[in-house]
């Protein structure tokens, strides 16, 4: 069933325990909340702005609502989930703080993955091109990207950092989704991140 999923939701999954009570924020079309419903027996919730996604979850028969993330999350109460996930979404939403601080807010603890935009090939392509940098996960022109808040891993820890908010595990993967040593030179050679996140006291 590994097959089915992105690499980076494969390398997420693994970090849910069986049973957990999971909030999928951009859940898209259901499929890593169906994973974890079956692989790990989770009690599993979603959030997704487009109608067409969550038409395919409830297909599926996943309890997945229609909203926006960077408002709608407010009213969802503390402590409502064990872990709340926003895989590859984050550098697309309007209010990015607010949107962090909401989920360690509803949830024990946030898993956070996004394209690290410090990556050395995003750097070369747009020092020599001097054009807006395009990958496999940042496939769109400057004119019509949903991305609007790109940021690197250093970036991220720095937010972390100001903001009181405890890392509990870095995670780093290659072009191929395959888990990376992290160490100082992560901010150069890391193509995607994982980063999963508390806040502090919990």
């Amino acid at each position: 069933m590994k097959s089915i999923l992105r690499n980076d939701l494969y390398v997420i999954s693994q970090l849910i325990h069986n049973n957990e009570k999971i909030l999928d924020v951009g859940c898209g079309n259901g499929v890593l909340l169906d994973y974890l419903s079956k692989k790990k027996s989770a009690d599993c919730r979603g959030i997704e702005i487009k109608q067409l996604g969550v038409n395919q979850c409830v297909k599926k028969g996943l309890s997945v609502i229609q909203g926006d993330a960077n408002f709608d999350l407010e009213d969802y109460p503390n402590n409502a989930f064990s872990t709340v996930i926003l895989s590859q979404t984050i550098q697309a939403m309007i209010y990015p703080d607010i949107v962090i601080k909401n989920l360690i807010r509803i949830g024990k603890r946030a898993i956070i993955s996004f394209p690290n935009f410090a990556y050395w090939k995003v750097r070369k392509d747009f020092l020599f091109s001097g054009l807006m940098p395009k990958n496999k996960i940042l496939p769109y022109d400057w004119y019509n990207t949903p991305n609007i808040h790109l940021c690197s891993i250093q970036d991220f820890k720095i937010f972390c950092r100001t903001n009181d908010i405890n890392i509990l595990r870095l995670i780093c993967l290659n072009e191929k989704g395959i888990e990376m040593k992290n160490n100082f030179l992560s901010n150069l050679i890391a193509y995607q991140v994982l980063f999963c996140v508390s806040k502090k006291g919990k």
